[in-house]
């Protein structure tokens, strides 16, 4: 049984910074690729950044482009470095994992949410003016 749990959220003024976290338990995170999704109130839920299996690849929606940087360790953690924070990224953040991306190259995450079918509970971000 996979599960992911987030952390690292919390209150920021804008301008500020803040590293979310996402540990697994039942799975090796190199095997996988993952993303870090966001949902703000009365929106959808949308991709922030996803990385391949191995690492190597990575991906970062226009929004937040320079500002935030996904990682990894491949063993256990993957990580959102969050910088310049405004507050239109105010929203719940999770981690997710597509469990089918070990088919596939080390260079391959997925865009598509439907994709990724494990989630944490999510982490609230809140980042005032």
């Amino acid at each position: 049984q996979i599960q992911l749990v987030e952390s690292g959220g919390g209150l920021v003024q804008a301008g500020g910074s803040l590293r979310l976290s996402c540990v697994t338990s039942g799975a090796m995170l190199s095997s996988y690729a993952m993303g870090w999704f966001r949902q703000a109130p009365g929106k959808e839920r949308e991709l922030v950044a996803a990385i391949s299996w191995s690492g190597g690849s990575t991906y970062s929606a226009d929004s937040v482009k320079g500002r935030f940087t996904i990682s990894r360790d491949n063993a256990k953690k993957m990580y959102l470095q969050m910088n310049s924070l405004k507050p239109e990224d105010t929203a719940v953040y999770y981690c997710a994992l597509d469990s089918s991306s070990t088919a596939y190259s080390g260079s391959y995450y997925s865009l598509s949410l439907n994709e990724y079918d494990y989630w944490g509970q999510g982490t609230q971000v809140t980042v005032s003016s």
